[in-house]
């Protein structure tokens, strides 16, 4: 249902797999009729969860909301890489020197903490000269992609089988998932290819709490535009707190 007015505040959506992060964003301006939106931090298609979207005059915090940490769940096989870090290019085998050890991953994984200098992938929207990196290496160039400064708050694994490895990370404005992955492969000396990433939380919103497009084309806005009254506060803060690291 349309309201009449317009709400300020934010919404806690749960982006499917399949769609881009500017495509949700419109289904939700068709079903709520805010026009004044925005959101605070892309997620790739082939990626799900948390995007929160602002509405009215809390598009004024898109900037403090995207200096929030965040938190994500990665899937990624050690055995393959790609052009694009990810399953959206052709898998490209890579050769070992034998199977690695959950320790050693483990090990691996927990390097990566900390403030860092990170390349991002060649396949990105990073700008080079002007022109989207992506573009370039479309075109069969392999644009030289400057490290940038990223940290890396915590990490977890939740799970590893040979060749495939899962795990939770919280980390800040700037960090590619796909480049954790890569990063993490190079220092095991095999492959390294994300083949699935969640968003489980940015700042003070939780996937526990998003609201899936299904559900909120068939509610008020009322019911899933969270006042910027209520949320401003926990939105400003300067440093925004890191979440903290699950147990087990």
């Amino acid at each position: 249902m349309k309201p009449t007015t317009v709400i300020d505040g934010f919404i806690n959506l749960n982006k499917p797999t399949g769609i881009t992060s500017a495509k949700a964003l419109y289904k939700v301006r068709s079903a709520s009729g805010m026009r004044k939106s925005g959101h605070s931090g892309t997620l790739d298609p082939a990626a799900d969860g948390v995007l929160v979207l602002c509405v009215g005059k809390a598009t004024k915090t898109v900037e403090c909301m995207m200096n929030h940490p965040k938190v994500y769940r990665a899937t990624a096989r050690l055995d393959v890489t790609s052009e694009s870090l990810d399953s959206d290019s052709a898998h490209i085998p890579v050769e070992t020197d034998g199977e690695r050890s959950q320790s050693e991953v483990a090990d691996a994984l927990a390097k990566f903490e900390g403030p860092q200098e990170q390349v991002p992938p060649i396949v990105s929207a990073l700008k080079i000269g002007g022109v989207p990196a992506y573009k370039l290496a479309r075109r069969g160039e392999q644009p030289a992609m400057k490290a940038r400064k990223v940290t890396i708050y915590w990490t977890r694994l939740i799970s590893f089988d040979w060749p495939t490895v899962s795990f939770e990370m919280a980390c800040g404005r700037g960090t590619y998932v796909r480049s954790v992955i890569r990063d993490l492969g190079a220092s095991l000396e095999c492959g390294g290819c994300l083949t699935g990433l969640t968003r489980l939380q940015v700042g003070p919103f939780h996937i526990d709490d998003a609201w899936t497009l299904d559900r909120l084309q068939t509610a008020s806005a009322h019911d899933y535009i969270l006042p910027l009254s209520q949320w401003d506060e926990a939105v400003r803060k300067d440093p925004p707190p890191v979440p903290p690291r699950p147990d087990g």
